[in-house]
């Protein structure tokens, strides 16, 4: 059984496979965390086929855990399934918009965190893909995903074939505020940040891509406000198709 606090990324993985009963009482496991109302407003789509991750790939930039896990599950903000139930209950159901999708969305990273960690507790590892996000139509359509359903959050799923470090995190104090939100100093920002920047895979890490800070790597490279907007026009272009912003 793994501990939270000795978890990390797992992006490669052994040949052995992840048997549905396994997967499927995991699952069924995770069902038992919070949700809104008790509607579960999320489903998963598991992918298995070698074809169907191939498609997946360049979606998630090529990363290579993607088709070299034998699970790749896709957590999708689900209201079509309480809309389909009402309707056929005599209901009225109103989940077209926004505020719909924000609950779903929270109900689904809800669900894929319990899975994750019960994952983990069995030996299984894990990489969570942010990049579900970036380019959801085109998992729409390679997932055939209608009215309602919004792609959130990917992870590539097996069992371990490395033993990467622990990635870094901000002290407790960090996040952390009493009663009120208390903003930052810049004395306050060093104190948090400073042990961060001088970690020697951070240092490199600034060197290789040839900036002054760590913050510049951020800013300038990796998350771009030019990319951060266009994505973000892609994201609100999918959500209209997929019927939450009537």
């Amino acid at each position: 059984m793994k501990s939270l606090l000795s978890r990390r990324s797992i992006r490669k993985y052994t040949k052995e496979d992840v048997s549905d009963e396994l997967l499927h009482r995991l699952l069924a496991d995770s069902e038992h965390t919070q949700t809104m109302g008790n509607l579960q407003l999320y489903s998963v789509i598991i992918t298995r086929d070698r074809e169907k991750k191939r498609q997946l790939s360049p979606i998630h930039f090529n990363q290579p855990m993607v088709e070299g896990a034998p699970v790749v599950l896709t957590f999708c903000a689900d209201f079509r399934r309480t809309t389909l139930w009402a309707e056929e209950r005599m209901a009225n159901p109103g989940y077209s918009n926004f505020l719909s999708f924000v609950n779903a969305a929270s109900d689904t990273l809800l669900y894929c965190q319990t899975f994750c960690n019960i994952a983990e507790e069995q030996g299984l590892g894990l990489c969570y893909l942010g990049t579900t996000v970036y380019m959801p139509e085109k998992i729409i359509d390679i997932l055939k995903l209608p009215k309602l359903v919004m792609p959130i959050a990917t992870i590539t799923l097996g069992w371990p074939d490395e033993m990467p470090a622990q990635s870094d995190r901000l002290p407790l104090n960090a996040i952390i505020h009493s009663e009120t939100y208390h903003d930052y100093s810049p004395e306050m920002i060093d104190r948090f940040y400073t042990p961060k920047e001088e970690l020697p895979q951070n240092r490199q890490f600034v060197a290789i891509n040839h900036k002054e800070t760590l913050a510049q790597v951020f800013t300038d490279i990796r998350y771009t406000k030019k990319d951060n907007e266009a994505l973000s026009q892609t994201l609100l272009a999918a959500l209209r198709r997929q019927g939450f912003m009537d």
